[in-house]
């Protein structure tokens, strides 16, 4: 058997909450984090809602004078680490620093601190430009600090790949750990971009909702009236960790990562493929590496899927399902927990990384809300409006991106 890797912490910065607890239970009690956009005037705007992460502080968490130079992007990023070291009982002290390491992506990066010194170089000139620019607009800045602020020193880098980014981070971390490279990684995404030029962006291009009436109804994944995807922000970050390094420091264990698959359509920038071969590909991958851990396609007891609530992803998303798994395909609970959050973007795959292993260690499914007349074209179980308790052994997620890119990752109960 090969390597095992284990997730023993948690930490999440999302609109429904500041930590993982307030999330994980507004997720189980099918509260949306989605309302109308209170950072900027919506005026010009056709969609004026989103997923907001709110009553966010920095200067709760950090130095407000580093906060002041830093992108929000990397402010969640940071605080979510914080979160998962302590809730990990990680301790640096005992480590040699360079056996840890960071792999934290995002799909657009510090856009803002791009938009506002831009801003500054047309109203004030060039040399007012902040020096903090550089740093704050790149993508892999969040890996970097997380790592200078805790002396790690092992692999790091960030994974891009749209809104599969957090998927693809924590499988790459997988795959670092089970390859012998570090003794843990901290992975996951982040993003903060919910500004007026990308929400009309995503306007543009028919993607967003338009729900501006009723935002906590708006994302409505599978449902026959689905309008599009609502955009929000915040992040995730998972402690992974070889299982004897674990199992020799006493840590608490959530779940074991199993498999890890990534592919591309190769079909369109912005469009998933109408066969769903792509994500079905993915899938397949991650359940080739799980079946090395003894694990089968039909042990798959829970997905939480990309389910965006567009009309071409949801079903191009059930077809891979039932593509790679049969019949087995209506025995297997689905949600989509976007329902909920909205679309963090590149942080996504991690928060929803997170709910799988919360799924796992705590044997209830949160559910797809907004359900309440399912396309016939999307005939699977997707656990409307009502969590669900059920033992929850093995458990697949799905992240689908723009540029055609799919990624997907598999967790198992710790045995």
């Amino acid at each position: 058997m090969p390597r095992r890797i284990v997730v023993t912490g948690l930490g999440a910065v999302t609109p429904l909450g500041l930590t993982v607890d307030d999330t994980w239970t507004a997720l189980l009690e099918g509260r949306s984090g989605i309302d109308h956009i209170s950072k900027f005037d919506t005026a010009d705007l056709r969609v004026t809602f989103a997923g907001e992460v709110r009553n966010f502080d920095p200067g709760n968490y950090m130095d407000r004078k580093e906060a002041r130079r830093l992108d929000l992007c990397i402010q969640y990023a940071l605080v979510a680490a914080q979160q998962a070291i302590a809730d990990a009982g990680l301790r640096m002290d005992n480590e040699d620093p360079s056996r840890v390491g960071v792999v934290v992506g995002s799909g657009i990066g510090g856009l803002m601190s791009f938009a506002e010194n831009l801003e500054i170089s047309k109203s004030r000139g060039l040399r007012k430009v902040s020096p903090f620019m550089i740093p704050n607009m790149l993508v892999d800045s969040a890996a970097g600090k997380i790592a200078i602020d805790h002396n790690m020193q092992g692999p790091n880098h960030a994974v891009v790949s749209a809104c599969a980014t957090g998927t693809a981070a924590t499988g790459e971390a997988f795959e670092l750990l089970r390859r012998g490279d570090a003794d843990v990684i901290l992975a996951g995404g982040t993003e903060a971009a919910i500004m007026p030029v990308v929400i009309s962006a995503f306007d543009v291009m028919g993607a967003l909702s338009q729900r501006s009436d009723d935002p906590p109804a708006a994302c409505r994944p599978f449902d026959n009236d689905r309008d599009g995807f609502v955009m929000s922000e915040g992040s995730a970050i998972l402690v992974l960790e070889t299982e004897e390094h674990a199992r020799a420091r006493g840590a608490r264990i959530y779940a074991e990562v199993i498999g890890y698959g990534s592919s591309a359509d190769a079909y369109h920038m912005a469009a998933p493929h109408t066969t769903g071969r792509g994500a079905a590909d993915a899938m397949r991958m991650a359940m080739r590496k799980a079946m090395a851990y003894g694990v089968r396609p039909q042990d798959i007891d829970y997905i939480n899927a990309h389910g965006t609530a567009t009309r071409l992803n949801d079903v191009g998303e059930t077809l891979a399902i039932k593509q790679v798994l049969g019949e087995h395909a209506y025995n297997v609970r689905i949600s989509s927990t976007k329902s909920m959050t909205g679309h963090l973007l590149g942080a996504a795959g991690a928060l929803e990384a997170m709910v799988c292993a919360k799924v796992i260690a705590e044997g209830k499914i949160p559910p797809t809300i907004n359900l309440h007349d399912q396309d016939p074209e999307c005939d699977l179980s997707y656990t409307p409006n009502q969590c669900v308790e059920a033992e929850v052994n093995v458990v697949l997620s799905n992240s689908f991106g723009f540029g055609g890119h799919n990624a997907c990752i598999m967790l198992r109960r710790y045995n």
